[in-house]
């Protein structure tokens, strides 16, 4: 098996081609095991796992922040292709620990060369996650990536495909699954306390219309074309690349991500899968409708409807409400839920059975009869895995080699449940995915939304 130190000396370009373009059968990957996960009780300076972050925008400066306050760890690099945001990081790093010891990197390849570097955080445009996950992967990293996995199937597998070689830890950053609230909903779904599992309602909010498609200069240092990567060359519109919130026109523009269908909506539908695994277990009907603007910068669905059908006859609806981001406008089209659960927020999932049901969002958990919730759960036969802080769950995977609870084999299956709910969309009539084949039955037009997309070179999967 290749040592990482082979691949040191290569050129930026060269090691960055061999990162993310290799076959994933019969490719040997470094399985490095830092020391810290061989140490016992807490860990000395010397012997901390090194961590860097990729992509220093307000979403991936948070998790890293988090991680700066782990004692076992030590965040030792970070990396962005805008000289601001990667100074900022730095200089966040620096103040927390008290020295100037946090290097700021342009190229995240010449980050991943770093044998001191044990795990990175990835937190880039959604188009850049698979293609640095496998770099990462191919340099013996440990890999924290935020959500969504990619901007298909086929780069989902991809990732899941080296996880499983390499052997390394993989957390998914969908923090729900380190809430009480959502294990416990979960855990009584498959406990049966709600009786046979009917139905399931999953909900969060749309991406936005419109976008500015005017040209403006790049700014001073900001290395555009190495944003845009593997994705089609286009000017430089006014707030494509914000990091201010929904002013970030990339955010809700398919040549970079599916929006919000799976930007927020993975995580309620990574819930609905974490309580009912079994709608991936057999052929699962899909169908679905939905509103995608055809001008200004954003074109992703900023509503939709999607009906599954799971072989089990389980059903599932996965509404995107429309918005002016704000809960109040997302309670007002879910006309519906607020009487029936008592409330509701701009996301949630909703499980239905024969005696009753279960309601969870990020605040709040709820059930009918209203005595479930109340229930101790320590005498449930079957009990979920427990984590009540997502990026220490990650650190202490890394020190155990153990699975994290938003694993590499959960995540693609949530991911995908977006991914083909986009395509439904988008082709407008009914599906049926096998999840064996991990194809739709008969449609070659809805499997060629699955594929890879076109990508600029050097960049491949």
């Amino acid at each position: 098996m290749p040592s990482l130190s082979a691949s040191l000396p290569l050129s930026r370009r060269r090691f960055l081609k061999r990162a993310t373009s290799f076959a994933l059968g019969g490719v040997g990957i470094p399985t490095l095991i830092p020391a810290l996960a061989r140490a016992a009780g807490p860990a000395a300076p010397s012997n901390r796992l090194g961590l860097g972050l990729i992509g220093a925008g307000p979403q991936g400066t948070g998790v890293m922040r988090r991680m700066l306050t782990e004692e076992g760890a030590r965040v030792l690099a970070v990396c962005d292709v805008k000289p601001e945001r990667r100074e900022q990081a730095r200089q966040v790093v620096n103040q927390h620990y008290g020295n100037q010891d946090c290097v700021a990197y342009h190229y995240f390849d010449d980050m991943l060369a770093r044998r001191d570097i044990d795990a990175v955080i990835v937190a880039t445009p959604d188009h850049w996650h698979v293609l640095i996950g496998l770099a990462a992967v191919k340099a013996g990293k440990d890999l924290y990536l935020e959500k969504p996995l990619g901007c298909n199937v086929a780069e989902g597998q991809a990732l899941r495909a080296a996880v499983r070689e390499s052997g390394r830890i993989f957390q998914f950053g969908t923090q729900q699954r380190s809430s009480a609230y959502f294990r416990r909903a979960c855990e009584m779904v498959r406990n049966g306390r709600i009786g046979r599992l009917q139905h399931i309602n999953v909900w969060c909010i749309g991406s936005p219309p419109g976008g500015s498609t005017e040209t403006v200069p790049i700014p001073a240092g900001f290395d555009y074309d190495r944003w845009l990567g593997p994705a089609p060359v286009r000017p430089h519109w006014k707030d494509l690349c914000s990091n201010e919130g929904a002013a970030k026109t990339w955010w809700f523009n398919a040549d970079f991500c599916l929006g919000f269908m799976s930007g927020w909506g993975v995580h309620p539908m990574d819930i609905a899968y974490w309580g009912a695994p079994d709608l991936m277990g057999g052929p699962l009907e899909v169908r679905g409708t939905g509103a995608i603007p055809t001008s200004g910068a954003c074109n992703t669905a900023t509503r939709w409807a999607v009906d599954f059908k799971a072989a089990s006859g389980v059903t599932l609806n996965f509404q995107g409400l429309p918005i002016a981001i704000n809960a109040a406008s997302a309670i007002k089209e879910a006309r519906l839920w607020p009487e029936k659960y008592g409330r509701t927020t701009d996301h949630g999932t909703a499980f239905e059975g024969t005696d009753g049901w279960v309601h969870v969002d990020r605040s709040h958990v709820a059930s009918h009869p209203a005595e479930l919730v109340k229930e101790d759960a320590s005498a449930y036969r079957v009990r979920l895995p427990h984590s009540d802080y997502h990026t220490r769950n990650f650190l202490e995977a890394v020190r155990s080699r153990q699975p994290a609870i938003a694993g590499i084999e959960d995540a693609f299956q949530s991911d995908t449940l977006c991914q083909i709910s986009d395509v439904a969309v988008r082709t407008g009539r009914k599906l049926t995915w096998d999840p064996r084949a991990e194809r739709f039955a008969g449609d070659d037009e809805a499997n060629r939304r699955l594929a890879p997309r076109a990508m600029r070179s050097p960049w491949r999967i």
